[in-house]
């Protein structure tokens, strides 16, 4: 194969005014005929070693990637669908209302783990639990929160230590954020009394778990909550600076999905890479020890896996978007 090309590219002429592009990049096999254009929620550092194990195996396929906020893929697609043929994201519910609006096409040839698709048309292949993530040096001579209410109480315990120092996504801005909020709120009122604390304690508000590793990372943030934990491992430079901590009362999980937007011209090569994403074989091949767990190798005593089924709409209702936005914004926003 080529070298694999890092070719960063402007954004899209047309787009720029709906929503951002945080990266693009190109992939090139070692003998591309064709180019698949992929939007995708996760970093493109993340992402990279499947591509490139992807490419290997299917060396006449070239890979445009583009990143987006969770929340902007739904605006990108509803802007130029004809612009991408693949989508992938982190927002369990935002993919499977793409799908459910018949934005997907159906891959019948396709089989992913059990529970993991929904009308074979969307597709889940990573599970991945929400963390609590803390600054190893903040946290010496404490005891260290394995569930909610044990945070709760280390913040209430010393709040001048913790004040301007909590972070958690801006669940207004972040779809990832907002689909953990309301699946934690559903499951548990320790949700709403750890957000109140947060709040009073004048929280930071982030678009992204990079984002709030970084700050951990420098000491500007101390804990950090409903962060993904595959994003804190992936960094060999913060490991011993910070602490994932799966809470043990219960782990919010979700699936990262993939979809083919119904409007490709190139399925071929899209049904290729969501067998690739969905076979789990990136895993083990690969990169062994890759952050990003396929769900046949997750740890199998995850809690709460959030269901890729219609439930999911429920809080993209307008109304009760509205209303949880609203209950959200009084616990945390001062």
């Amino acid at each position: 194969m080529r070298n694999l090309a890092f070719v960063i590219f402007g954004l899209w002429a047309g787009l720029v005014h709906a929503a951002e592009l945080e990266d693009r990049r190109l992939f090139e096999g070692a003998a591309g005929q064709v180019t698949l254009r992929v939007l995708s929620s996760t970093d493109t550092d993340i992402f990279a070693p499947i591509l490139d194990g992807f490419l290997e195996r299917n060396p006449t396929i070239d890979i445009d990637y583009a990143v987006a906020g969770s929340a902007d893929i739904v605006t990108l697609i509803s802007d130029c669908p004809d612009c991408f043929d693949v989508v992938i994201s982190s927002a369990m519910d935002l993919q499977l209302k793409l799908a459910n609006d018949g934005l997907a096409r159906r891959l019948p040839g396709l089989n992913g783990a059990p529970g993991s698709q929904w009308r074979q048309s969307l597709f889940g292949f990573t599970l991945e639990p929400a963390t609590v993530v803390l600054n190893r040096e903040a946290f010496a001579g404490r005891d260290v929160p394995e569930t909610r209410q044990e945070l709760i109480e280390a913040l209430r315990a010393d709040p001048e230590h913790f004040r301007g120092k909590l972070g958690t996504y801006d669940v207004r801005l972040s779809g990832l954020g907002y689909l953990f909020a309301t699946q934690d709120a559903r499951t548990s009122e320790t949700y709403w009394r750890l957000m109140e604390v947060f709040g009073n304690l004048d929280a930071q508000l982030y678009c992204c778990s990079g984002d709030m590793i970084d700050d951990l990372a420098r000491g500007d943030l101390f804990v950090a909550y409903n962060v993904l934990g595959s994003y804190a491992s992936s960094r060999p430079e913060t490991r011993d600076k910070v602490a994932i901590i799966t809470p043990r009362d219960f782990a919010t999980t979700m699936m990262r999905t993939v979809l083919v937007l119904d409007s490709t011209t190139r399925e071929a090569a899209a049904t290729a890479l969501v067998g690739h994403l969905i076979s789990g074989a990136w895993t083990a091949q690969d990169r062994p020890g890759y952050p990003l767990p396929s769900i046949g190798a997750a740890d199998p005593s995850l809690l709460n896996v959030v269901s890729l089924e219609p439930g999911l709409l429920v809080y993209l209702d307008r109304l009760k978007r509205q209303l949880f936005l609203g209950a959200w914004s009084s616990a945390l926003v001062r």
